[in-house]
């Protein structure tokens, strides 16, 4: 499997060891929106996160890489990719020549809420196993928490007590002479089924796994939802489970049990995982793919939320607040909601999340989008922290006009806050102590711009 990072620019393909005909497969998912990968192959295709455009941040209009002439150019879109026999895996920009992407498992493990004490993840076909691995307690938790799945099953009988359907061709073959007993068949509720079974045969197999148990046994919820599936699944048979995988093959669609799609395609692709590392089919495309915006803002709220910090749900309506102080005004002006979801605020303070290089400065639409949430909120403090390769400075920069009187100590601020991830790390457990560094100083940096 070759490798690059995100935002690379100009990589020649064979500068990374592909061939012309590597180049050819790659052509056919670069240059396409990931919303349209997606529709060509919601099955074998994983997107995180999964509601594109959740946020309001595009996702859907990303690109995994751009390829003009023979130079490869990525953005944002972490993780790996494979068509026929070309295999590609994105890289955190962070993990330089070392195959171990620290930081990526990193975002993924916090964001996941999975907590390992050690990592020993060798190779580039176990990592993208892990990081299905790491997906599965999120969706397995949110789905059981709508309750245990059920469906209508229909079940054959053969006693006295009627209560259904009678079989006649059944009844003449086993009663006859009569002794008593009446076959009949019946459709009833049953928690043991097809998706149970699923969930239940997943379980059994990420136990096997080196990461397996600790995932398994990361909380008590977790815990106690495994022995739920494991108590639900009586009928459960390791031998089983090739016509398990082919009974699921169509998604899952239940108005009341709507968690329960995603956690089938997640089961789905663990027990095909060699599926989902070789593209066995031709022209398939298959691959597991997150988008770094995301992953970095959603990181960063397992930290600000301590701090106090409120992180809108654009796509939710959660949050956020209006732009006019009345509510008719937003008809009166162009009949468009007119509510504000900046990434994280609280009180004076306006934050942004950008996992985009910032070393040549903010863009313009990125600096007027936090002016004008400073503006509506009446805060005189607005941020932007994105991930560095060193401490970096924080830089501060007075606003003109806002606050600008020397009486006036209501002054307005933009600060540039790197974020540092750590380089040259000896192991895992180095480079979680490190970081963690790096999560104290945000908090530091944070409490004291207030």
């Amino acid at each position: 499997m070759k490798a690059i990072t995100d935002n690379a620019y100009k990589v020649c393909y064979r500068d990374i060891g592909y061939s012309e005909q590597d180049l050819s497969n790659l052509k056919s998912v670069a240059n396409i929106s990931i919303g349209d990968l997606a529709l060509r192959s919601p099955e074998n295709l994983l997107v995180f996160p999964p509601k594109l455009d959740y946020n309001g941040d595009g996702i859907s209009n990303q690109h995994i890489l751009s390829i003009h002439d023979e130079y490869l150019n990525t953005g944002n879109i972490l993780g790996f990719v494979g068509i026929n026999e070309t295999r590609l895996r994105i890289k955190s920009r962070f993990a330089k020549e070392d195959d171990k992407d620290f930081f990526l498992h990193y975002l993924l493990q916090k964001v996941f809420a999975i907590n390992l004490f050690d990592l020993k993840t060798e190779t580039d076909e176990e990592s993208i196993f892990d990081f299905l691995l790491y997906l599965f307690p999120y969706y397995f938790k949110k789905a059981l928490a709508q309750g245990l799945y059920k469906e209508y099953r229909k079940n054959k009988y053969n006693d006295a007590n009627v209560r259904g359907v009678i079989d006649i061709n059944r009844h003449i073959n086993e009663n006859i002479p009569f002794k008593g007993a009446i076959s009949y068949c019946t459709r009833e509720h049953c928690f043991d089924n097809k998706i149970t079974e699923l969930i239940r045969h997943t379980i059994e197999f990420i136990e096997t796994k080196p990461l397996g148990r600790n995932i398994l046994q990361n909380d008590a919820q977790t815990k106690e939802f495994v022995r739920q599936i494991r108590q639900a699944t009586p009928s459960y048979a390791a031998s089983q489970r090739q016509n398990i995988i082919n009974s699921n093959l169509r998604p899952v669609h239940h108005p009341y049990y709507s968690a329960y799609s995603p956690l089938q395609k997640i089961c789905l692709q663990i027990l095909k995982h060699q599926g989902i590392k070789y593209g066995e089919e031709k022209d398939k495309i298959y691959g597991v793919l997150f988008d770094g915006s995301w992953l970095w803002e959603e990181y960063l709220n397992t930290i600000l939320k301590e701090e106090g910090f409120k992180h809108p749900r654009n796509k939710e309506s959660k949050g956020g607040f209006r732009m006019f102080l009345k509510p008719k005004d937003d008809d009166k002006f162009d009949n468009n909601t007119r509510r504000l979801f900046p990434d994280f605020y609280k009180d004076n303070f306006i934050l942004d999340a950008k996992y985009k290089h910032l070393n040549t400065g903010v863009g313009r639409e990125d600096l007027y989008q936090v002016v004008t949430y400073m503006y509506c909120r009446r805060a005189h403090i607005g941020a932007y922290v994105y991930p560095f390769e060193d401490k970096g400075e924080v830089n501060q920069f007075q606003l003109s006009g806002y606050g600008d009187s020397p009486t006036d100590d209501e002054k307005g601020f933009i600060y540039l806050i790197p974020f540092e991830v750590p380089q040259a790390v000896g192991d895992w457990k180095d480079f979680c102590n490190r970081i963690a560094e790096s999560e104290n100083t945000l908090k530091e940096i944070c409490r004291r711009t207030q």
